[in-house]
């Protein structure tokens, strides 16, 4: 951080969401619900001292003040730990990114305390109940799903996409189903695997609604073990993406074949079945009860073996 800048803290998610609060040198904020303390946060998941940052010339820290519901700093519960730049902190509901700001342009402490307090007022007296939400361009998808596994939040976070409304199950930070569309079409599984490919878009996290899941579809997986086959997957995609058609690209069998249909193995034939009834690469992806990695891969293969090919739009 240079001479002409300063720390400050960017609400990101909840009440406070859009912002900031001015870090100066050698200075603790103390945060929490009590209205005497530096920067209060107004509602009933912040313990009335929660937290407390000491800022030096160059570092800043933050400690949790044995509050109820803890301190999370980039998805791990913290007691004492050192903030660098980009680094995300949950307190209650509101997640907090720490920037740099221009010096001169910051406003004093009280100016800060008073413009939080206007932008949680115009919502109203149910303020202090606004749910998490924000936008998955300030946290990615996978961070903010390792914040909400961490904390071990119940709910429904409700993730509307660029053409999608994905929506994923947590019980006490365990994800237990999740739906893309309201559809059954992609199973859960396959369906957070695909919203952590998302990367433009809103989140909100809405209250638990156990009653819209059907028992014998929830996942027993651990929330960890999920988002590291997401992540796997992810990668595994973007290698393959270039081979593959654009999702709403018209793909049909190549007519006349010039290889017998004998030498494609049962899963060649279970996608090639698929380009045949859906006649697009995203339908084939959506319809195949392999997941994603497995059915692209399949799919690219069939075009390179002129089984399959892209038709005009």
């Amino acid at each position: 951080m240079s001479a002409t800048s300063l720390f400050a803290l960017r609400f990101i998610s909840g009440k406070y969401q859009g912002g900031e609060f001015p870090l100066r040198p050698d200075r603790e904020i103390i945060i929490g619900r009590s209205s005497e303390l530096d920067m209060v946060l107004v509602e009933d998941m912040v313990s009335r001292k929660h937290a407390k940052i000491v800022v030096a010339k160059s570092t800043l820290t933050i400690e949790d003040l044995g509050s109820t519901n803890g301190t999370f700093v980039n998805g791990e519960k913290i007691q004492r730990t050192e903030v660098i730049e980009g680094d995300r902190i949950l307190i209650g509901t509101s997640i907090i990114k720490l920037i740099t700001i221009d010096a001169s342009l910051a406003v004093s402490e009280e100016a800060a305390r008073q413009r939080l307090e206007q932008t949680a007022e115009p919502r109203g007296p149910a303020a202090a109940q606004k749910p998490m939400s924000g936008s998955i361009s300030e946290i990615p998808l996978p961070d903010l799903m390792q914040l909400l596994s961490t904390s071990r939040k119940s709910g429904v976070l409700s993730i509307r996409g660029e053409t999608s409304l994905g929506r994923i199950f947590f019980r006490k930070g365990q994800i237990y189903f999740a739906s893309i569309d309201e559809g059954h079409e992609i199973v859960p599984k396959k369906a957070i695997c695909r919203m952590l490919t998302w990367e433009k878009g809103t989140f909100e996290l809405g209250p638990p609604q156990e009653d819209a899941v059907p028992k014998e579809g929830e996942i027993d997986d651990p929330t960890e073990g999920l988002l590291m086959e997401g992540m796997r997957q992810l990668d595994e995609m973007n290698r393959i993406a270039s081979e593959l058609p654009p999702r709403n690209q018209p793909i049909g069998l190549v007519i006349p074949l010039s290889h017998p249909l004998k030498q494609l193995s049962h899963q060649e034939l279970d996608v090639l079945q698929l380009v045949i009834n859906h006649g697009r690469s995203g339908l084939v992806l959506d319809r195949s009860p392999l997941g994603d990695i497995e059915t692209a891969q399949l799919l690219v293969d069939l075009i390179k073996k002129e089984y399959v090919r892209a038709r005009p739009s």
